[in-house]
């Protein structure tokens, strides 16, 4: 792209509607207007930002991705064993998901994905270049996410490898298209206090099925 310089990532917009850095995108019409938008829900293990996502994609009719999706299998296989993942296992990861939003910006389509994003580079690789897509970040207090972690059945992730989690976090403060909530608040709360922050309108439900005749 002329302008740009090498090993720059840019983004493909087409259609939709876009914002700066520091404000956010603010929709004139249905949710299916704004083409291209990517919401990625970050945060520690426990933080919801799995429920979060699937709740606020689901009021936009978006689909929905899980970042565990993108994990090769010898890292998944690593974290199974409860040993975390290194700098250098995260870098393949980041550069799948990152793939991902440029392929849906690039067609047009909007989208959201749960992804951890503990680090600020990665949170900056990740939006780089793609002023459509913005980071809801999910704060929780690792007393809280411990709680969450222990109720949860058939998933990898352990208490040792939470702790290796909170380690490496690096909370957000004051960065570009990062949106920063509570993650001890209901997940139906955050998803409309998503929504509203990034200036959205939920999709209408769909009608009710009628038998034919009524």
């Amino acid at each position: 792209m002329p302008g740009a310089r090498r090993g720059e990532r840019r983004c493909r917009v087409r259609g939709g509607v876009s914002g700066d850095a520091g404000c956010p995108v603010r929709g004139k019409g249905p949710p299916d207007m704004l083409a291209g938008m990517i919401v990625l829900v970050g945060g520690v293990a426990g933080s919801g930002k799995t429920t979060v996502g699937a709740l606020f994609a689901d009021r936009l009719h978006w689909p929905f991705v899980d970042a565990d999706a993108f994990h090769t299998a010898a890292h998944i296989a690593k974290m199974r064993s409860g040993v975390p993942l290194t700098d250098a296992d995260r870098a393949p990861w980041l550069a799948a998901i990152t793939a991902w939003m440029d392929e849906r910006i690039a067609a047009g389509e909007s989208a959201v994905a749960g992804c951890s994003a503990l680090k600020r580079r990665y949170r900056e690789q990740l939006l780089a270049g793609c002023p459509m897509a913005w980071l809801a970040f999910l704060e929780i207090s690792q007393e809280l996410a411990h709680a969450r972690l222990v109720g949860r059945h058939g998933h990898f992730f352990t208490v040792r490898l939470l702790d290796s989690q909170f380690a490496d976090l690096e909370s957000p403060r004051d960065e570009p298209r990062v949106i920063v909530l509570n993650g001890a608040d209901p997940p139906d709360r955050l998803a409309d206090e998503l929504i509203d922050r990034l200036g959205l309108v939920a999709a209408p439900a769909p009608a009710p099925h009628r038998p034919d005749g009524q």
